[in-house]
């Protein structure tokens, strides 16, 4: 398994950071001053992408695992690798997503911990109802993990 990061040609891996963010355009709001990374294992397995907040602060805004993957550990390597790769430039890292038990229990396993909410965030961001499985995404929910 090797990690690398991406700085050319990001939107070569648009197919892949779509499973995690389905509107292109949300995409492009953080791809072009965000650092991505891909793993592989034989072929690609999962990417991440990461921005930076503020001087102290980055915010992993996407990471996605082909789904044929998932659930073997692929997700779970990249968000360990994107740790410890920031953890000299930042002091905490921030990771938004939908309001879904199994995805806030992945994360939670992963190390972080829940901080906000923005209340209507997919409702009012994004141009079509947002679902995860049956679950209508409305409220992003914030974690945080200190670095």
């Amino acid at each position: 398994m090797k990690i690398e990061q991406i700085n050319e040609n990001k939107k070569q891996f648009l197919d892949l950071l779509l499973l995690a963010d389905e509107q292109e355009d949300m995409i492009d709001k953080y791809l072009s001053n965000g650092d991505l990374f891909a793993l592989y294992d034989d072929d690609l397995k999962s990417v991440c992408v990461v921005a930076p907040v503020n001087e102290t602060t980055c915010e992993l805004k996407n990471i996605a695992t082909y789904e044929e993957y998932q659930g073997k550990g692929y997700g779970r390597a990249l968000i360990k690798f994107v740790f410890n790769f920031y953890k000299n430039s930042y002091k905490t890292m921030l990771l938004g997503t939908g309001d879904v038990p199994w995805i806030l229990s992945f994360y939670e396993s992963c190390g972080f911990e829940k901080s906000h909410r923005i209340k209507n965030f997919f409702t009012d961001n994004y141009d079509h109802p947002m679902f995860d499985g049956d679950i209508q995404l409305v409220d992003m929910v914030y974690l945080k993990k200190d670095l």
